[in-house]
């Protein structure tokens, strides 16, 4: 077993399909867009409703700013009960010019009875008892709780549940999540929401075995188009990021062989998570993979006559946000102190600045942006939120406080209600840059914008890293592996990963082993790339209880087959620069049994072993330096852990007991 700079730390809960035992409760969960038909357009499906008037919904939908297609049932319990918030919603939004249609798949439901729930309720738009499952089928509904909403070109906008209010088994209070709303705002807005799909938990429509109607043929206007728009216009815009837009057809041909290669090569768009074997839906939320459809649609495309189609097909364009900042206005900006000169040619060494946020209390922060003012040189940016020691001495190498980061096409992190990240009082913000010279010499000075939380969270979000200061990759070695552990010393979730290497990295995979030593993979990367130093954030968190580990295995390549390798003749340690290579497997998380407090002497930061010998239990906790952690050191906070380790109950835990421990637990997993 490696020798590793060690951290106890919280992480819970194994996937849904990888438990032995189905659960009995159901939630609805986001989906990735590349798992549904999210920013397709929907066929033109002829309906009746139940006065007898007829239409298409490719009508329907242009005559407003969006439709909602929502299914639903007075003979389900869970559709029943949704019942008054789609009404609300529907009232909710009328100004907006959205319209309502209602469609009943159950076959069995009584015209009567669909209309008692329709008077009961003040549903206001048309309704088709859908006996023939022509519509369910059209737009591949999967159950009665189901809504889908499109714009006024019929591009499908957002399917999937209305909120979490209710699901199979449970009932709140209130949502946690609107996504219906969300969408909807989202399109009387020209945006797109930031949840594109869900599933939705309800009586289960039982689709008839027969293809869905085509939706169109391989155009620019009635396909392509809306492939770009999902998948690619996000950076290759006008004003874009990305070197060129994809926003015309003229654009798409210009580039035609580029993006056959980047899509051949699976370059783009940039996701590099392999699917997990057994996984019925990807379990990340920003899973950016093409669907094979999309894939082999754009590839005939490209190779065939690029047709343009009928221009009367063509979707509503893209609207970006005007606002300089995606988070909205935040409530405090910190920029870098000088502006950094960037040459136009060579390789440029990590720039390493430092901005106090001159806060003089805790706060909880709920969103996260980096802007740099050249994001056409910026590689990559990491953030570190660092407290100096009774000396004044900031740590900076400290994986444990990485706070915020940016990487070309994700810039930005926002948490959910009743999730956020404390930024204490006296924080310094360590930037580390990396720049790319593009040919021409410019400036930056990059900047951090956060929104604090209006208040406090139910759960604190933590960043722990899974890494290992000592690795040694021998010259020439081609498929070098090193391992970094993360010990679970109490139960916790697990929200996100981001694997970071430098230029030798191959691959980079997390497994979870639990205490009976079983393993379950969290994450592969069989092709990594340092150009993309991608935040895997999970839909759903993952449970790793107390006792289990988190390993972070690396493949390194260090040989003259790596064109990016700055020398296969050196043997290669841990270093900040580019030229040595890192070990980190960062991991985001949350304690569900704690209730985060800002107070600057209840800090809930977990404790920790560090240093080449595996150091001194708790570094930080050792205020007065003499090597030990007594009790009042670790405080209320660590004082469960303090007396578990405390074996000879002198008071004090010192290396041999924290060396002791980890020993312990290294026999107990089997490592």
């Amino acid at each position: 077993m490696n020798v590793l700079p060690f951290r106890f730390a919280l992480v819970v809960c194994a996937l849904t399909a990888a438990r032995a035992v189905e659960p009995l409760k159901e939630q609805p969960r986001p989906l990735a867009r590349f798992e549904t038909n999210a920013g397709q357009m929907l066929p033109d499906i002829r309906v009746t409703d139940m006065d007898g008037r007829a239409a298409s919904l490719r009508t329907m939908a242009a005559g407003h700013k969006s439709l909602v297609v929502a299914f639903m049932s007075p003979t389900c319990p869970l559709s029943a009960k949704l019942l008054p918030t789609l009404a609300a919603v529907e009232a909710e939004f009328a100004a907006t010019g959205a319209a309502f249609l209602y469609v009943d798949p159950t076959a069995s439901d009584s015209p009567e009875a669909i209309r008692g729930a329709v008077k009961q309720h003040g549903l206001k738009g048309a309704v088709v008892h859908d006996k023939d499952l022509a519509i369910a089928s059209a737009l591949k509904a999967g159950s009665t709780t189901e809504v889908f909403v499109m714009d006024a070109a019929a591009t499908l906008i957002y399917r999937g549940a209305v909120d979490d209010q209710y699901g199979l088994g449970y009932a709140h209070d209130a949502p946690r999540n609107e996504w219906l709303r969300d969408a909807l705002r989202a399109v009387a807005g020209g945006q797109r929401p930031r949840i594109a799909a869900t599933t939705a938990p309800g009586c289960v429509i039982a689709l008839p075995e027969t293809k869905a109607p085509v939706i169109s043929a391989v155009t620019w206007h009635g396909r392509v188009s809306r492939i770009m728009q999902a998948n690619c216009q996000e950076c290759h815009r006008t004003g874009g990021i990305a070197p060129f837009p994809l926003e015309t057809m003229e654009d798409a041909v210009s580039h035609a062989g580029m993006i056959k290669k980047a899509i051949t090569k699976g370059i783009m768009p940039p996701w590099f998570a392999a699917p997990q074997e057994g996984v019925a839906h990807s379990p990340f939320s920003n899973d950016r993979s093409l669907t094979a459809a999309d894939k082999a649609d754009l590839l005939a495309w490209l190779d065939g006559g690029r047709a343009a189609g009928d221009p009367g097909l063509t979707p509503l364009p893209r609207q970006w946000p005007d606002a300089e900042w995606a988070i909205g206005k935040p409530d405090a900006i910190y920029q870098l102190p000088r502006t950094v000169d960037i040459q136009a040619t060579g390789k440029m060494r990590y720039v390493n600045l430092q901005v106090s946020t001159g806060l003089t209390e805790d706060r909880w922060v709920q969103s996260i942006e980096v802007l740099p003012t050249a994001p056409g040189q910026v590689h990559h940016v990491l953030i570190f939120a660092m407290q100096p020691d009774k000396d004044g001495r900031l740590k900076v190498r400290d994986p444990n406080n990485f706070f915020a980061a940016y990487v070309p096409g994700s810039n930005l992190m926002q948490y959910p209600a009743g999730y956020a990240k404390r930024l204490a009082k006296g924080t310094v913000l360590h930037f580390q840059l990396h720049y790319t010279p593009t040919g021409i010499a410019t400036t930056d000075r990059t900047r951090l914008g956060v929104v604090f939380a209006k208040e406090p969270p139910l759960h604190e979000v933590h960043v722990a890293a899974a890494g290992n200061h000592l690795i040694r990759i021998p010259a020439g070695e081609e498929n070098h592996q090193e391992k970094g552990v993360l010990p679970v010393m109490f139960n916790a979730q697990i929200l996100a990963f981001m694997p970071h290497m430098h230029v030798r990295g191959k691959s980079f995979r997390y497994d979870l082993v639990m205490p009976d030593n079983t393993r379950r993979l969290l994450l592969d990367v069989p092709r990594y790339d340092f150009n993309w130093q991608i935040l895997y954030r999970l839909a759903e968190p993952i449970m790793a209880p107390l006792g289990s580990r988190i390993e972070a295995t690396a493949v390194f390549d260090n040989s003259t087959n790596n064109p990016a390798n700055p020398d296969p003749t050196k043997t290669v340690r841990w270093g900040e620069q580019t030229d040595d290579e890192m070990l980190l497997g960062y991991i985001e998380y949350v304690n569900p049994a704690e209730k985060p407090v800002l107070a600057a002497t209840t800090t809930t930061e977990p404790l920790r072993l560090t240093g080449k010998s595996l150091g001194i239990l708790g570094k930080r906790l050792d205020k007065d330096g003499d090597g030990r952690v007594s009790k009042d050191e670790a405080g209320t906070t660590f004082s469960k852990l303090h007396a578990q380790l405390d074996t000879n109950a002198d008071g004090y835990v010192t290396a041999d007991e924290s060396r002791a421990a980890l020993r312990r637990q290294s026999e107990k997993g089997g490592s």
